[in-house]
């Protein structure tokens, strides 16, 4: 079964389903925007950005771009998103490449695969290749296997290598199902309400500590990620339900 959801036409097709449900839901859900008017101003001042949000929200992530991002004036043209290198990841490279989004392929080495190579390298490379030639590059801090909604020193040696500020980048639904997966994916519905929320933008001189660009970033993905799950209706202030709300 595995192998069949692996094949090639399995993962075109997968693509294409999950390309048509992210269109969507970023055209169907009613938005709420926070945060934009100083995520626009710290856009016009860079020629590349990363963009640093949970993997669990991936469903979802392409309707900021869709939407508002994409249409920011500045230097920055043209959206790019980190994609795990393994099987599983081919159908998420299809789908964000029919949203006009350039995939990025590469994911931290699996222990337990010894010295496997997953493209981590070169991964890198072409990151900070493309954050310096204008794009902006999407980066889940937290994936592909977690820790979930733990940041990894990943997104922090991008910028700092592509000298370029990150921004947090928050995004969430009701209603929508958690999926029992390392994440908890987000499966949201259409027709609901749900928010967008930009975090300070974080600046990551090569002067500055990374450990403390890491948990800066950590805590600002939290307070936008909070604020988003407040905005979109949720009583407790966090997304937590695992069934459809």
């Amino acid at each position: 079964m595995k192998s069949l959801f692996r094949s090639k036409p399995m993962t075109i097709l997968l693509g294409l389903l999950i390309w048509s449900w992210m269109a969507l839901i970023a055209r169907t859900v009613r938005w709420t925007v926070e945060g934009d008017e100083a995520a626009q101003a710290e856009w016009a001042r860079h020629s590349g950005m990363v963009v640093a949000a949970w993997h669990s929200r991936i469903m979802v992530l392409p309707s900021g771009w869709h939407r508002l991002m994409r249409r920011w004036p500045g230097r920055i043209e043209g959206g790019a998103m980190l994609v795990s290198l393994s099987p599983d990841g081919e159908a998420v490279t299809r789908a964000i490449g029919h949203l006009g989004l350039h995939p990025v392929r590469g994911s931290a080495a699996n222990k337990k695969k010894g010295k496997k190579d997953k493209g981590g390298v070169r991964a890198i490379a072409e990151a900070v290749r493309l954050l310096k030639s204008g794009t902006a590059v999407c980066i889940t801090p937290d994936g592909p296997r977690g820790p979930a909604e733990i940041v990894s020193p990943g997104a922090i040696m991008i910028a700092q290598r592509a000298s370029v500020p990150i921004l947090p980048y928050a995004l969430s639904v009701k209603s929508a199902t958690r999926l029992s997966t390392w994440d908890r994916l987000i499966f949201p519905w259409p027709f609901t309400r749900g928010a967008i929320v930009f975090g300070p933008p974080l600046e990551t001189r090569r002067d500055l500590d990374p450990v403390d660009l890491q948990a800066e970033l950590q805590k600002r993905l939290d307070a936008a990620t909070a604020r988003a799950d407040m905005l979109a209706g949720y009583d407790s202030g966090t997304m937590t339900d695992t069934t459809r709300q």
